[in-house]
């Protein structure tokens, strides 16, 4: 079948304030996973030389944006998040086409993009260092930040908005200048983001974006002497490959990669809100979220409840195009991504779970050209087993029976990962214990364990994060160095 083109764009790279077409002259088409013949647009197939222009324009740039006051930069910040705001529509439908979740949650999502915008405006305003008493009466000693030059962002399709703003923003407030690789997927989504800082007339060479394969051009960002910090969202093995090549040189990287999320469900809990939480927490955005809800550990005595509402809740999930009235759930954001769902949820089986709900793939007409699968439910999981140890990233929800609140903490924190976890209880003191004994760095009572909010510092423990964390006041700790400054007159 041919390829039906909604928008006939060829969308190219932003170099040093110009929109450029790539060296290699090659394009490649960014298509959407509800049809898989219909074209979003056009984005470039860049080479290093690309890469290398990009870097240069940035780090020449870089030396005057540096040398504004805070509250100008933030002025631009400002500018951006209300252009944003006024294409709100045109960002969220192509997001929702390019990556495939529901059109009110890339609404959401791209209002958050602008809410993070201001929120780092603001912060060109806020202090940035401590008066230090010295031992010499005489003098002054202080502290300042400084910014680390050029920053290399690489982000996931999964939060085509969010995330780039929530790297780019704190980078450009403590003046550094940026390099961006988005993720293939949702190339046409970031160049829309990037339209709008445009327009909100950025300096030249301040931000750039960059199109292109992530062995050549994200490999490209942590190889490259002129790139003074990585920021990088994605799975563990990219980030573990780019966290090596910039510890390699000397630069500084941050690392937010999987989760495996447990939510508890303590026999006190109010089943009807833990059961919205984890469908909601593990099931939208199709389960493509970092934080997403994974396993479901629900103590033995209030099971078959908990089980019984969590089935009759999911009968009313309609999945579909997200770009239809009506659709909770739309599809996996890539072929690649729908297989792997599938290879796990086949996994699930064979090492001996029972499959309660869902667990097809959706090919019946209507469906047959987008990559969709039906919500999924396994029980008599046990902590051995695949979709109880590796992430997912797909609408599956494993089922752990435990006997005491201890047990269902052992078995939450019993995962290479800690990004997110939840607990469903009245109780204070198993609500103290979960804070306290839970290796995750995002912790919610009685709320999903999908939840970040943009003025909160965010990121995992174990093998979830470099140790590293985003967005809220903790963004000057990775994008700038402290210099300590001692005066006698």
């Amino acid at each position: 079948m041919e390829h039906t083109v909604s928008e006939n764009r060829t969308y190219l790279n932003y170099i040093n304030g110009q929109w450029s077409v790539s060296s290699t002259g090659e394009v490649e088409a960014s298509i959407s996973p509800a049809n898989k013949h219909e074209i979003v647009g056009y984005i470039q197939k860049s080479s290093l030389d690309d890469l290398n222009a990009a870097v240069a324009g940035a780090k020449q740039a870089q030396k005057q944006w540096r040398k504004l006051a805070g509250s100008v930069r933030g002025d631009y910040l400002y500018k951006a998040a209300a252009v944003l705001e006024r294409r709100l529509d045109e960002v969220a439908e192509t997001m929702t086409r390019e990556m495939g979740k529901t059109l009110p949650e890339a609404k959401g999502e791209t209002a958050r993009g602008a809410a993070i915008l201001r929120y780092y405006a603001g912060e060109g305003l806020r202090a940035v260092g401590d008066v230090i008493p010295s031992t010499d009466s005489g003098a002054l000693m202080f502290t300042t930040r400084v910014p680390l030059g050029v920053v290399g962002v690489i982000t996931p399709w999964n939060f085509p908005v969010a995330i780039p703003i929530w790297k780019m923003a704190p980078a450009l407030i403590y003046g550094n200048a940026v390099v961006i690789k988005p993720a293939t997927e949702t190339a046409v989504t970031c160049a829309k983001i990037i339209e709008c800082l445009e327009e909100a007339g950025f300096p030249a060479g301040v931000i750039n974006m960059v199109t292109g394969a992530g062995s050549v051009i994200g490999q490209g960002l942590a190889d490259h002497p002129d790139v003074s910090g990585i920021t990088f969202t994605g799975s563990n093995g990219v980030g573990k490959r780019i966290g090596q090549a910039a510890l390699a040189r000397g630069a500084k990287y941050q690392l937010e990669m999987g989760g495996k999320n447990p939510v508890i469900v303590a026999s006190d809990a109010d089943l009807d809100l833990a059961v919205e939480a984890t469908v909601s927490g593990g099931l939208r955005s199709t389960g493509q979220k970092c934080t997403a809800t994974s396993r479901v550990i629900v103590q033995s005595d209030i099971y078959e409840a908990f089980k019984d509402k969590l089935l009759q809740k999911l009968k009313g999930i309609t999945v579909g195009d997200g770009m239809k009235e009506g659709i909770w759930m739309g599809p996996c954001a890539n072929e690649n991504q729908l297989q792997t769902v599938v290879t796990y949820i086949e996994k699930g089986k064979e090492e001996g779970a029972s499959l309660i709900f869902g667990g097809e793939r959706l090919q019946a007409p209507g469906y047959e050209n987008g990559f969709f699968i039906e919500p999924t439910v396994f029980e008599h999981v046990t902590k051995d087993m695949a979709i109880a140890r590796e992430e997912i990233f797909g609408p599956v929800l494993a089922l752990m029976k435990v006997d005491s609140i201890e047990e269902a903490l052992t078995l939450a924190n019993d995962a290479e990962f800690g990004l997110s976890a939840s607990i469903f209880t009245t109780n204070i003191g198993h609500m103290l214990s979960f804070i306290n004994e839970m290796d995750a760095g995002l912790v919610r009572i009685n709320a999903e364990s999908a939840g970040v909010e943009l003025q909160a510092p965010f990121g995992g423990m174990k093998q979830s994060s470099s140790h590293s964390r985003e967005q809220g006041r903790a963004a000057i700790e990775f994008f700038t160095s402290i210099k300590t400054v001692f005066v006698k007159p």
